[in-house]
């Protein structure tokens, strides 16, 4: 059997088309609006922004071609973003206008209720109607990795085939005919937890007459997500290996010196899965040093990882503007790019982002007006969220806080926790708290704060 893939460029479809080939089906990818009309069944895994998609569809002429596919009532399958294009608009970076095919908006989720955005984890569906691509799901929990959500109402309700609260209910899927369309990703599923059943079956089912996607999860209640971190380098003999430092030391205390190597990453990122680990992340502990792109043994792992791993996978290390030794410019962008590409569904700026903070935060001194800081829009935290969105951007920094002592205004003394840059080796005068809020500011989905103290 063979599935149509439309993947316009944008973000990691490769989990996806690795659970598509794990499952034994063949896939055909959408070269031009013809391929669309011609499928016999098609995904669509939309990733990033609203606008930046809606742009490259309309551009190649896509948009007409999967509007009049989906009102035939053909065999489709709309993931995350390929959902919320369904929608009338969206208020991302707009209002944008989207396809159209069902009323509603698609609307940011709004924090002030104590709920943190982005909604990135496993939650459960409350299912509202019978849909095919629900069977088995039930009330279990499914992953999902957004800013926006489409919005119910009265004039949507008749599509919604479930909904999940965060908050507020938001549409997690819709149904009409033989078109489907989910705001989860059904290619992430999570692993038993420790001493359930081991059995876990992914299955998906495509006929000419419809698309049934089923998730057999076999986990009683929903956890806190658990994330295996694993740092990476080469070891002296060229070899990529997971090391562990203590404060920044990986070497072994031998006669030899050897960087410590625990495994190597695509087995342990295996056994980790088994183990039951929500997330993997990688971080590249001497990409800082190194020309990202030229490091293929990363891509490597990712490439590989992502056959048999499927839940989400962050890779950091390096990501940053560069120039190589024949004068060649790379954007940030190109090189984060290149990582959605080889696997990432998420990747982790630690570095570059100090940097951006900094000039970000020094233009409140500099600009002397009522509106606050400047944005550039040329950093990569903001390059790369407004073309991929900021759930799929990661800031990752280590601190520490022995160093600086203050005194408050009654003779209290305070630590602070200076961030340091180059792998831990140079501090800098910006705190653990401004950076946080200032890579928030310019895009920042996630923070992943590691203190050196504690290692």
């Amino acid at each position: 059997s063979v599935v149509t893939l439309l993947d316009y460029g944008a973000g990691n479809v490769r989990s996806l088309r690795n659970a598509i080939r794990y499952l034994g089906f063949e896939i055909e990818d959408v070269r031009t609006p013809k391929d669309i009309l011609n499928a016999d069944r098609l995904i669509f895994p939309g990733v990033g922004a609203f606008a930046s998609a809606m742009d490259v569809l309309v551009k190649t002429g896509m948009d007409e071609a999967l509007c009049t596919y989906i009102r035939n009532d053909r065999p489709f399958l709309g993931i995350c973003l390929g959902l919320q294009l369904l929608f009338e608009y969206s208020e991302e970076n707009g209002p944008v206008k989207g396809l159209g095919l069902i009323p509603g908006v698609v609307g940011r989720f709004n924090s002030s209720n104590g709920f943190r955005v982005p909604h990135i984890g496993w939650n459960a569906l409350q299912i509202t109607k019978d849909s095919e691509i629900l069977d088995e799901i039930e009330d279990r929990h499914v992953y999902f990795v957004h800013f926006y959500r489409a919005i119910p109402s009265d004039d949507n309700k008749e599509r919604v085939s479930s909904t999940c609260n965060y908050g507020y209910d938001f549409i997690a899927s819709i149904r009409r005919g033989n078109v489907h369309g989910v705001q989860f990703h059904p290619e992430k599923i999570q692993r038993p937890t420790q001493g359930k059943a081991s059995k876990l079956a992914k299955r998906v089912r495509v006929s000419k007459a419809r698309i049934t996607l089923y998730i057999i999860l076999d986990f009683i209640f929903y956890a806190p997500t658990v994330i295996a971190c694993l740092d990476v380098r080469t070891n002296d003999k060229g070899d990529l290996v997971v090391t562990k430092g203590d404060q920044y030391d990986v070497r072994e205390q031998t006669k030899e010196n050897e960087v410590r190597n625990p495994g190597k990453p695509v087995e342990l990122s295996g056994q980790y899965y088994k183990d039951g680990a929500d997330e993997v992340s990688f971080l590249n502990i001497t990409g800082f040093r190194d020309f990202p792109l030229g490091d293929l043994p990363m891509l490597q792992v990712l490439r590989h990882a992502s056959q048999n791993v499927f839940v989400p996978l962050t890779v950091g290390g390096g990501i940053r503007d560069f120039t190589d030794a024949n004068g060649r410019y790379y954007s940030s962008l190109e090189v984060a790019s290149e990582y959605f590409r080889s696997g990432a569904d998420k990747i982790s700026i630690g570095t570059d982002a100090v940097y951006a903070a900094e000039e970000y935060l020094k233009t409140k001194v500099r600009s002397f007006t009522s509106l606050g800081l400047v944005k550039t829009g040329k950093s990569s935290l903001e390059q790369i969220s407004r073309v991929y969105g900021n759930q799929f951007l990661d800031f990752t920094r280590t601190s520490n806080g022995y160093a600086y002592l203050v005194s408050g205004p009654n003779g209290e003394v305070y630590a602070w926790y200076q961030c340091t840059v180059n792998g831990g080796r140079e501090g800098r005068p910006i705190g653990a708290y401004e950076l946080a809020k200032a890579v928030e500011e310019l895009g920042a989905g996630e923070i992943l704060l590691n203190c050196i103290d504690c290692d």
